[in-house]
């Protein structure tokens, strides 16, 4: 590189006369420096993380600018030439940005904001290495950040961010959890009721770049002098990490700040700053005898006035940025200085985006058991809060323990499985998951009755029923009930003995309509479940559930919680392999070491139950119609197959007067892979239903729309169809679409489990209104 050692003298590194390192001394470096990479044209810093939404706050962070060309000249070639040499030493020297990636699972935390931590910066052309804190002496770029709602971090937003990390109760989760993606999802929340759109990866980047930034200050604390002259925030994180509560004094906007030469822009309403580069023409150096001390005093001058200039400039923008924060926001200071102060200031949040369990206003506490406690909520008339505790039990309580841990893993699995039932089409209590520990639920009044399903003999049936074997499987699944009674063991009940009993809830009456909904409700259930872990591998052995009356419709739903207490999973149907809490039953000895066992397990249930949620089986309705006509036939089979979630389209084909066009577009749909189920929908002589028949493998249905005038006799051309077709007819569109819909369900558990609950309710309706008929004639 020409001009290296006038460069190197600027940058304070070495004399002029001091040569170039081999490669071999970079081993000899610190191994905390990290090198920033080199080009021919380019000197590259670190600056932001990998991730585009994890950059800098506007002035807490100290970042290298873009320094643009400042002449078009060319780079003498003689070395000799120093008339030219200033200019040449000013033009193109570009630093860059070099973006860090951060592995999202990674535990270990990599600054944004690089400024304070031993970084070593590599000269174009050499292998010379000097310090960046030692570097920043010589040559200081300072920059001001992006202050709008992008990518970077405003004050506002870190001293929201610093206020919700500062809660108790999320500083627990977070130095308790190995895997925090839940944690900031909630935080993510908090801040979203504050009107600021982050998600979880920002969260989590933002509040790893803080702690790092400030152990390296704390490390470096002897060389670097007072670190809040270095970090922004510094006092807020401090009192964080040591545990001391924040002062309101920590909020305030200061007013000096990190300036920088370089791409700086600012939108905060219609004020913004437009790029500045330096294009200024440069006077040419007088010769002297030594050419160098020239080219060095004219570069920092021409440095340090340049700094000056814009520093000055940026200073007064940014007070005026800092008042209209403070006057757009004008209780945001005080509010995020008292985190208990956040329940008394309403805030509109969107539906999805509800408030965490910490800031929901709870009133008396309406039950607790031995796993959970129920409180209401008086901002949401007729819904209560299921928080769940780090417990776990056996034998009514006769063996209890605290499980690190639980709470969070319980309510995920409740969570995974309500939304799996609903989204099938069971009514239940579950409303939505409000925290890592709790759920928003329609307020029940609870049945004492728990209903239990079983697929496979075991535990108690087995000592209650003396000969049966265990893995006796039962066809249907059998069901039973017991009475919730700790002190008599929960005894076993009869339907009789139910209804004499006689129980009224919420105005309901529980007679045999009521047990009989329940006992079919029961059994759809664990079908439905049963069905969603077969593409896990994993066998549902039995299940406990129980119903409520909701206090608002007055109707019995599935209520309480189903986690991993509620049921025997057998792994590829091994018992030894069990995951549920009979692991827990089983010891012998409660010990930490078993404990982490059983965590264990009811971890790898967590994990996987969310993947009952999801699907990787494919499939689609593609409906054919003789002619644009039948449009709105088709459009009620479209409508129908949304209800099952099955994509499908439409298109207008005649096998009678275009056969080589239907017979092409049959053929579209068989190379691309995606399971197909075609739909004929042709009126009077259907040719395109037998014709698609005859030519695929694939099922296909006939729906023709008939007319009143001559239906009886076009439907004859769906139903007598040459030997060897298989071409079935339905004349209702929901019915070609329950019709795919049965095929999909095969290899398609939620397909199935819409299915299975459409069965389930209209048998309910039918029940339910026989008994409002009886009722009327009585």
């Amino acid at each position: 590189m020409k001009f290296f050692n006038e460069l190197d003298a600027i940058l304070g590194h070495s004399t002029m006369e001091q040569g170039s390192k081999s490669d071999n001394d970079e081993s000899e470096r610190p191994p905390e420096w990290t090198e920033a990479k080199s080009e021919k044209d380019s000197i590259e810093m670190p600056g932001d993380t990998g991730e585009e939404d994890s950059v800098s706050n506007m002035s807490e962070d100290l970042q290298v600018a873009d320094i643009k060309k400042v002449s078009d000249s060319e780079i003498p070639e003689d070395e000799g030439d120093i008339a030219n040499s200033t200019t040449a030493a000013l033009e193109a020297t570009q630093i860059k940005k070099e973006t860090i990636d951060i592995d999202d699972d990674s535990i270990s935390t990599t600054s944004e904001d690089r400024s304070c931590t031993p970084v070593a910066k590599r000269m174009v052309g050499t292998d010379n290495h000097i310090p960046l804190e030692e570097a920043q002496n010589h040559f200081k770029v300072i920059t001001v950040n992006d202050t709008g709602a992008g990518k970077h971090w405003s004050d506002n937003e870190v001293r929201a961010l610093i206020n919700i990390w500062s809660d108790e109760k999320i500083q627990q989760m977070l130095e308790g959890a190995t895997r925090n993606k839940e944690i900031f999802e909630e935080i993510a929340r908090r801040l979203m009721k504050r009107g600021i759109d982050r998600d979880w990866k920002q969260c989590r980047t933002k509040y790893k770049n803080l702690k790092y930034e400030y152990r390296a200050l704390q490390k470096e604390n002897e060389h670097l002098g007072n670190p809040r002259r270095k970090m922004r925030f510094y006092d807020e994180v401090d009192s964080i990490l040591r545990r001391q509560p924040l002062g309101p004094s920590s909020w305030g906007c200061e007013s000096s700040s990190l300036l920088s030469v370089g791409d700086v822009t600012a939108n905060t309403g219609s004020l913004s700053i437009k790029r500045k580069t330096w294009n200024d023409e440069v006077s040419p150096v007088p010769l002297k005898k030594s050419a160098s001390e020239n080219t060095i005093l004219h570069f920092q001058k021409l440095l340090t006035e340049r700094v000056h200039t814009v520093t000055e400039g940026k200073k007064l923008l940014l007070e005026r940025l800092c008042k209209q924060e403070e006057m757009q926001d004008l209780n945001g200071t005080q509010l995020y200085a008292d985190p208990s102060a956040i329940q008394q200031v309403p805030a509109p949040a969107p539906a999805a985006m509800a408030p965490a369990a910490s800031d929901l206003k709870l009133g008396k506490k309406v039950n607790e058991g031995k796993t959970k406690e129920v409180y209401e909520l008086p901002d949401m008339p007729g819904c209560v809060l299921m928080q769940s505790k780090d417990q776990i039990t056996a034998g009514n309580a006769a063996r209890k323990d605290r499980m690190e841990g639980k709470a969070a893993i319980s309510n995920t699995t409740t969570s995974c499985v309500f939304q799996l039932l609903q989204e099938a089409g069971i009514k239940t209590a579950f409303v939505r998951k409000q925290s890592d520990t709790a759920f928003i639920a329609a307020h029940c009044e609870m049945i004492p009755i728990e209903w239990v399903c079983r697929r496979i003999a075991t535990g108690s049936f087995l000592k209650r029923n003396p000969g049966v074997k265990e893995g006796y499987k039962f066809y249907p699944p059998k069901i039973e009930m017991f009475y919730k009674d700790d002190a008599n063991n929960d005894p076993q009940w009869s339907e009789e003995q139910l209804i004499e009993a006689k129980f009224c809830f919420a105005g309901l009456t529980i007679g045999q309509t009521e047990v009989d909904i329940m006992a079919r409700s029961t059994q759809a259930i664990f079908e439905i479940l049963e069905k969603s872990w077969q593409p896990q591998n994993c066998t549902l052995v039995d299940l406990k559930i129980e119903f409520g009356v909701n206090i608002l419709t007055k109707e019995i739903v599935l209520a309480d919680v189903i986690d991993n207490d509620s049921w025997r999973l057998w792994p590829s149907g091994d018992r030894s392999q069990q995951k549920d809490k009979q692991s827990y039953r089983d010891l012998k000895e409660v010990t930490p070491e078993a404990l982490q066992m059983v965590k264990r397990n009811f971890e790898w249930v967590a994990e996987r139950v969310e993947l009952l949620l999801k699907t990787k089986s494919q499939g689609r309705v593609v409906v054919l119609m003789g002619s644009p006509s039948d449009l709105s036939h088709c459009e009620k089979i479209k409508k129908a197959c949304a209800t099952f979630g099955i994509p499908c389209e439409l298109r207008v084909t005649s096998a009678h007067k275009g056969p080589d066009e239907t017979l092409r577009i049959k053929a579209e749909y068989e190379g691309d892979g995606i399971p197909t189920v075609f739909v004929a929908v042709a009126g009077r002589s259907n040719g395109l239903g037998p014709v698609m028949s005859g030519n695929t493998a694939y099922p296909v249905v006939n729906c023709p729309p008939l007319s009143a005038d001559w239906g009886t006799q076009d439907v004859w051309s769906s139903l007598r169809l040459p030997s060897g077709l298989g071409c079935p007819t339905t004349l209702s569109p929901e019915g070609a679409a329950q019709f795919a819909a049965q095929i999909f369900g095969l290899n398609n558990h939620l397909v199935w489990a819409k299915l299975r609950s459409n069965m389930l309710n209209t048998w309910i309706s039918l029940k339910q209104a026989d008994k409002k008929l009886r009722e009327c004639t009585l």
